[in-house]
């Protein structure tokens, strides 16, 4: 296992620029999850932690080592991609073991890291089976197989569970938590779905544009997003954004409704806000703001409720199994301990 150190890494085709300058710390066997919306860079940042991209300008440590100019075979790390790549014609156990064979390891430790990988992710019964014979979750298993025989320093994972249908993504969810767990091996993680990064990492990067936006432990992120990006793109549903105004007793004025906000929040009056609430901060309540129903979504466990405040729409999550109607007008208080607020002008949390 080893720390990654990148440091203002940068990456540019040709006169585009699309890693822009990132500084992430990765501890000896955290796992790390990259996230953001598609085109951010962040498969490209991977790639390049595995030799797969060269680097345009900064520094890549794994371990001591500086791996700038390493090809990625020297690298000792091992990578899961999306699309398995699996050698079609190979058994499952001769796919497990191709990369050991190469390096000409002993045929008989080669077997029993085969072995041992294999008992670890229930892949026992498959290993006579070639690919074309095995689930797509299978499939992925062996993929996460290759890999632990290899006994890397470092995993990378390139959105491992994009190709597979949604129940399948959270139990493979869970057995990759769990495999972490077990081998405790520096991991990094690319993901576009927020809620894998919310469940899996001990840390998580978000990224847009080439840039880190935020980085930290995933209940920071969520409790105290450092802007709108962040505060809009963890969380499912995401965050309501509320445009109003501060007003002098501390609270925001939003479409002749008042906006409670804990303690003072020190914003000059008449300044233009963004407030921010998240979906299950939302309670009835009869001195709350009125908002008319649109849309109402039960899930069995909570009930979600897109309403019209304003010129928009925002969503309010409940526990409860309530029933509304369409039109209904409901009211809604907002728990100020809370609410957040955004500068409109940047963005950023004051």
């Amino acid at each position: 296992m080893a720390q990654v150190a990148i440091r203002d890494v940068r990456k540019a085709f040709g006169a585009v620029e699309v890693i822009k300058g990132v500084n992430i710390d990765i501890e000896d066997g955290q796992f790390v999850v990259l996230v953001g919306p598609s085109g951010c860079g962040k498969s490209t940042l991977l790639r390049m932690i595995a030799g797969l991209e060269s680097i345009s300008g900064g520094k890549i440590a794994i371990g001591n080592r500086v791996v700038n100019n390493l090809p990625p075979k020297d690298r000792d790390i091992a990578m899961v991609f999306q699309s398995y790549a699996l050698y079609p014609h190979m058994k499952v156990a001769d796919n497990m073991a191709f990369a050991l064979k190469l390096k000409k390891a002993d045929p008989a430790d080669v077997a029993k890291r085969v072995r041992n990988a294999a008992e670890i992710l229930g892949l026992t019964p498959y290993l006579d089976r070639y690919p074309r014979q095995l689930s797509g979750g299978q499939r992925q298993r062996v993929a996460m197989g290759r890999a632990i025989v290899r006994d890397p320093q470092v995993f990378l994972f390139d959105e491992p569970l994009s190709n597979l249908d949604a129940k399948l993504r959270v139990q493979m969810r869970a057995e990759i938590k769990e495999l972490h767990q077990r081998l405790r091996t520096t991991t990094v993680f690319v993901t576009h779905d927020q809620v894998e990064a919310m469940t899996m990492a001990d840390k998580i990067v978000v990224m847009q544009d080439g840039r880190v936006e935020q980085m930290g432990k995933p209940l920071e992120l969520y409790d105290k997003p450092t802007n709108l990006f962040v505060a809009t793109f963890i969380g499912s549903p995401g965050m309501n954004l509320i445009e109003g105004t501060a007003t002098a007793d501390g609270k925001v004025e939003a479409h002749g409704s008042s906006l409670p906000v804990a303690g003072n929040h020190a914003v000059e009056t008449g300044r233009p806000v963004i407030y921010g609430i998240r979906p299950e901060h939302l309670d009835l309540a009869d001195d709350g703001f009125p908002a008319v129903v649109a849309v109402v979504e039960p899930t069995g466990s909570e009930t979600q409720v897109v309403v019209r405040f304003g010129e928009g729409e925002i969503v309010a999550v409940f526990k409860d199994r309530l029933e509304f109607t369409p039109g209904q007008t409901i009211r809604l208080r907002p728990r100020p301990d809370k609410a957040h607020i955004f500068d409109k002008a940047t963005g950023l949390r004051l």
